[in-house]
């Protein structure tokens, strides 16, 4: 193990490596390290790995968490990141938490502001999530975990044929197109998500949820009505549109859907959540919004004590 970094405990375990909190004897600064297993040397590095390293350095933004260093030891590859205390879900699932209507503002303003950070940079997320939005002790909230990330295309490529994997985007926060087989998309699945975790923010609980594709898709159609040609140019020639036979359904109220909420609001959230991508507001429109210029401004005071915690 690099001596540099002195291990404190585990506060994260996934599928690709094993994440610490741990201490830079250097600096004495408090860091997260996580550390992923090569295995084999034909196996190579986890293209997870690369992706994560590749993206952090191209990044450079206060709504980004920030690469550190990257260091071989043994059989691992371990990266260094600032250390952030909390992930969002751990902070919607608190109940001894209260959102004002300003914490909200200012958490989908920093969610917003790292979002078009990586598109300006022509970076797809690709795994939008609470979990994967950490919270230092600040209160600043951080873009992280770049493993399904992916670079759209460079300005002068925009309409050639990429294509993409689809199974990409955890299952509740899957864009409609993706979860219809779209294996050409873009920004706009990084915006759907988006608006889920805003919903999320709001009601305290997902609106989106299922264990399958199906399930997830029937879930959207029950809120969002049953999309059509006329709604989203192009539907009809998805994948899976004349495969899959759905209820036919009209949209919920948003008003009901979020009593409370401003018109700003709804406005915003609507334009995050259209079935067409390419009608789907970009970050950068939707940071330029009324919502964010309107009282009440965006502050986070009241939240500062469980993130200091």
């Amino acid at each position: 193990m690099n001596l540099r970094y002195k291990k404190l405990e585990v506060i994260g375990q996934g599928a690709f490596g094993v994440v610490h909190k741990a201490k830079d004897t250097e600096t004495n600064e408090i860091v997260a390290l996580k550390k992923i297993r090569i295995g084999n040397a034909e196996d190579g590095v986890n293209i997870s790995a690369i992706r994560e390293i590749k993206f952090l350095k191209e990044l450079n933004h206060p709504n980004v968490v920030k690469l550190l260093n990257v260091f071989h030891h043994s059989q691992n590859i371990n990266i260094v990141y600032e250390h952030c205390k909390k992930d969002l879900e751990k902070v919607i699932k608190d109940r001894e938490i209260m959102f004002s209507p300003s914490d909200i503002k200012s958490l989908m303003q920093m969610l917003l502001e790292g979002l078009n950070h990586c598109h300006q940079n022509w970076i797809i997320h690709r795994d939008m999530k609470p979990s994967n939005l950490l919270i230092n002790s600040k209160g600043i909230l951080k873009l992280a975990d770049f493993g399904l990330s992916r670079n759209y295309a460079s300005p002068s490529h925009i309409n050639t044929n990429y294509q993409y994997t689809n199974q990409v985007v955890t299952l509740w926060y899957r864009a409609p197109e993706l979860l219809l087989g779209c294996k050409k998309y873009g920004f706009g699945v990084d915006i759907w998500a988006a608006g889920c975790i805003f919903a999320e923010l709001l009601r305290r609980q997902a609106i989106i949820f299922g264990d399958t594709e199906i399930e997830v898709l029937s879930s959207i159609f029950e809120i969002f009505g049953t999309p059509n040609q006329t709604n989203w140019p192009g539907f009809s020639s998805l994948p899976l549109t004349n495969i899959l036979t759905f209820q036919e359904n009209q949209p919920i109220a948003l008003t009901d859907l979020f009593p409370a909420a401003s018109n700003d609001l709804l406005d915003l959230f609507s334009k995050m959540m259209k079935f067409n991508p390419s009608e789907r507001i970009s970050a950068q429109k939707a940071l330029e919004h009324p919502y964010f210029k309107n009282e009440p401004k965006p502050t986070l005071p009241e939240l500062l004590p469980f993130f200091k915690n």
